[in-house]
């Protein structure tokens, strides 16, 4: 069984306000210079061969369903 990764994060043009939030908590707590933007991780578990058409469907799904592409983007890629 393989496993893939799909990483969901905002366009840098669309703001972050938990992004914004957490860089600030980061600040008070000491940690300057640090500056983040929050996304979402989906590992999904694919049954039998990982073949390319496989693979496929997994963007397909990450574009369809894991991710609003109108303001996120993902990346797909295997977890070795």
């Amino acid at each position: 069984m393989a496993r893939v990764i799909v990483d969901v994060m905002p366009k840098p043009e669309i703001l972050d306000p938990q992004g914004k939030a957490v860089t600030g908590a980061l600040k008070r707590l000491g940690f300057d210079g640090l500056t983040v933007r929050q996304g979402k991780r989906f590992e999904v578990d694919v049954e039998g061969d990982l073949t390319d058409e496989r693979l496929d469907q997994v963007r397909e799904a990450a574009e369809k369903l894991l991710a609003n592409t109108v303001i996120e983007a993902f990346d797909v890629r295997v977890e070795q």
